[in-house]
């Protein structure tokens, strides 16, 4: 692949200052070869329509109005040749003028700007803060593995559940840059969020404007623009133009960055968009979240929409039909990785039909029908200086090493992780050692191994766990491979990222209770226990670094406000081990009450879906040690009411029943199938056992339905099913 220039085509006007982004990494062409010289860049270009521009102050509004949009459409078609398709018509100086004149007009004529014209991505005023904005659908991370096992045994689990069935997959190179979510109302880009903790992110729509392989408008001369259109993309920056920029940094004199990763994330996040503009960003999109006004029935034909819509792709999307061409696919990028001009980190593999997606359904966390292939990590060889144990927020003690700096993979690295007690006495790793490093999905750095060859330096004494916690001495537990402190809430490391748990996101939602916020209120014994957050004085907090009287208040206003919240949130931010947000739901829902959970044993908790012995014990161990049960009743008296929603659908016909769906459906998609079983009160499952009430068959059914007839399951075709929906909605 050519690599691009990142200093041709400007993002803006020439005077502008703006680096442009290289050319698109999906292009097949020589992208990055400069633009023909313009001889005379005044003159009209045979390529360009357009047609000489009068006075823009002469020009009465309708005829300054026809004339923008022609300007604005003509420029939008070149950004698109440049930007996406990697093969531009005209030259610089061309382009140039047609953006000239377009400014001009709008300056003449205020009333004609718009905020998808093409002058509108060179940034706007600086905003004091990014907002946090609730994703139009979650933004789930990927279950990953490095083992080609793991591949097949996903593949096995795929064709089970799809009952033997023939699997497509979609795949595509794991990007290693920022996840973005884009949204466009009636084909017009509306807002940008970042990916966040998956359900919210922070608003970015005026720097992601400036990234001009993000269409403003989609392109509608193939396929119309859907009423609403969720786009899941990466932004990145190529190598070549993380280079270029980095050197121009080093020559104004600032910092450079120490990965194309970090630079991204730095410029996505700026609070002056004209900075992100100067930035050599691309977006590459590869999913489409959530569309309404159109439907599809395969991932291909959603890539397919994508690009005719102007998106550009990443490159070396493949349909395949089974796991041996996954690992033709795999060893080919792998092969190709350090020839590329942009970071990779593996393959996505994602099954192709929508609704067998829906069948399959996710966890809280990750889909279960796609999974990230990761590369070997790049390793390299340094000197174990010190290892120090580190207290987290669970109680468990990890021991890590320290390191001489070493750079890996074009980060450097000082600290590694050695995992746990039964890890450390495997590798044997001691101090003075020479080991090799690696950065485990090319992100975390561990300890791979003792470098034994050439060794110079005599080996240190095999280094011991503590018998007591680092932080607090309370006599350490062992935990299978791990040592544990048991001192839950009393043990300062522990508390402090218990409390920033506890006021996280998806527990109590605090504004203002971040890492920073924890630490100084537990060195400063301001807070001993969650319980004491909610004591907290405004003239308290306004005494620590970092606050004063505006920021003080507002942090203890935010605490005030959570004495009423939902019992799910209040239990997930307890910390409860194994239970994550979707099992603290299901928890509260089916409890009602906290006193009500915290009497439960074994035999009830087991009883409720999901949750088995392992779980079961884990969280009757949690309620029932005294120093954590005296902690949870404290907090419990600082509450004023833990509240438990009704879910959608409860009260309805259909409460209390279990549908499955299957095989091929003509009117809808079994995902609108069960979203609208699911707002009567239905439960929709993916597999038929002895609690399924109804089974829908549609068009080839499988065994799925001659299991629902050996239980006497009842069973509607679709026309049925229709007639019966008709009936229960009204």
């Amino acid at each position: 692949m050519a690599s691009s220039d990142p200093t041709e085509r400007p993002a803006a006007e020439p005077d502008s200052g703006a680096a442009a982004p290289s050319a698109p990494i999906h292009s097949n062409g020589d992208s990055g070869a400069a633009a023909p010289a313009d001889p005379n860049p005044g003159a009209a270009s045979p390529a360009n329509p357009v047609t000489a521009a009068p006075d823009p102050s002469d020009l009465p509004e309708e005829e300054a109005r026809a004339r923008a949009e022609e300007l604005a459409r003509e420029i939008r078609r070149h950004d698109h040749l440049y930007h996406v398709e990697g093969r531009p018509e005209i030259s610089d100086g061309e382009y140039d003028r047609l953006f000239r004149e377009l400014r001009a007009l709008e300056e003449a004529h205020p009333e004609l700007v718009t905020p998808d014209s093409p002058t509108q991505r060179v940034g706007v005023d600086p905003v004091a803060s990014l907002p946090t904005v609730e994703h139009v659908a979650p933004m789930l991370s990927l279950d990953s593995t490095q083992d080609a096992a793991e591949v097949r045994r996903f593949d096995e689990r795929i064709r089970k559940a799809l009952d033997g069935g023939e699997s497509e997959y979609v795949l595509e190179p794991k990007l290693d840059g920022i996840s973005i979510e884009l949204v466009y109302k009636e084909g017009r880009l509306a807002r940008a969020v970042t990916r966040g903790n998956g359900r919210e992110g922070e608003g970015v729509t005026e720097n992601v404007r400036t990234i001009r392989s993000v269409p403003l408008l989609l392109r509608t001369e193939s396929r119309p623009a859907p009423e609403l259109l969720a786009v899941r993309g990466e932004i990145l920056m190529s190598i070549s133009a993380f280079e270029a920029f980095n050197q121009s940094l080093m020559e104004e004199g600032s910092e450079p960055y120490a990965n194309p990763r970090n630079a991204t994330s730095g410029a996505v996040r700026q609070l002056d968009s004209a900075i992100t503009a100067r930035r050599p960003l691309q977006c590459l999109a590869y999913d489409i979240l959530h569309v309404e006004g159109t439907a599809f029935r395969t991932d291909m034909e959603g890539i397919q929409a994508l690009e005719e819509w102007g998106f550009a792709l990443p490159e070396r999307v493949e349909l395949v039909a089974n796991v041996e061409a996954v690992e033709a696919y795999h060893a080919g990028f792998d092969g190709d990785r350090d020839e590329l001009d942009y970071e990779i980190d593996g393959i996505v593999i994602k099954l192709n039909d929508l609704d067998d997606r829906s069948d399959l359904g996710s966890t809280s966390h990750h889909p279960r029908w796609a999974l990230a292939w990761k590369f070997e990590p790049r390793k390299e060889v340094t000197r174990v200086e010190g290892i120090a144990v580190q207290v987290g927020r669970t109680g468990v003690l990890t021991p890590v090493a320290l390191l001489r700096p070493v750079e890996v993979g074009g980060v450097t690295v000082s600290r590694a992780t050695l995992h746990n007690r039964e890890e450390l006495a495997r590798k044997d790793v001691r101090e003075g050692d020479r080991v090799r490093v690696q950065r485990a999905g090319d992100v975390i750095p561990q300890v791979v191994e003792v470098v034994t060859e050439g060794a110079d330096a005599e080996r240190g004494p095999p280094f011991q766990m503590p018998e007591l916690c680092p932080n607090c001495d309370t006599p350490v537990v062992e935990d299978g491979p791990f040592s544990r402190c048991p001192n839950r809430f009393g043990c300062s490391a522990q508390l402090k990222g218990r409390i920033v748990h506890f006021g996280s996101r998806r527990a109590l939602d605090i504004e203002g209770l971040g890492e920073e916020t924890a630490a100084l209120l537990v060195d400063r014994e301001m807070v001993k226990g969650p319980a004491d957050l909610f004591d907290l004085e405004a003239d308290q907090v306004e005494a620590l670094p970092g606050f004063a009287e505006v920021s003080a208040r507002k942090l203890v206003e935010a605490i005030a406000a959570r004495r009423r919240t939902e019992l799910a949130r209040f239990l997930h931010g307890l910390g409860i081990p194994e239970v994550g947000a979707t099992v603290a739901r299901d928890l509260a829902h089916h409890f009602r009450s906290l006193d009500a959970f915290l009497a439960a044993d074994r035999e009830v908790l087991e009883a409720i879906p999901g949750i088995g012995p392992r779980m079961s014990e884990v969280i009757t161990e949690f309620v029932s040690e005294e120093r954590t049960r005296a902690a949870i009743d404290e907090l419990a008296l600082r509450m004023e009411a833990l509240t438990v929603p009704e879910e959608p659908g409860a009260g309805g016909p259909l409460e209390g029943q279990t549908w499955v769906f299957t095989g091929g459906m003509e009117e809808m998609t079994r995902t609108e199938a069960k979203r609208r079983v699911e707002a009567l009160g239905a439960k929709a499952t993916s597999s038929v056992s002895g609690k399924t009430d109804v089974l829908v068959a549609g068009e080839g059914a499988g065994s799925k339905l001659e299991k629902a007839r050996e239980l006497e399951v009842e069973v509607l075709d679709e026309a049925e099913f229709l007639e019966r929906l008709r009936e229960l909605e009204g």
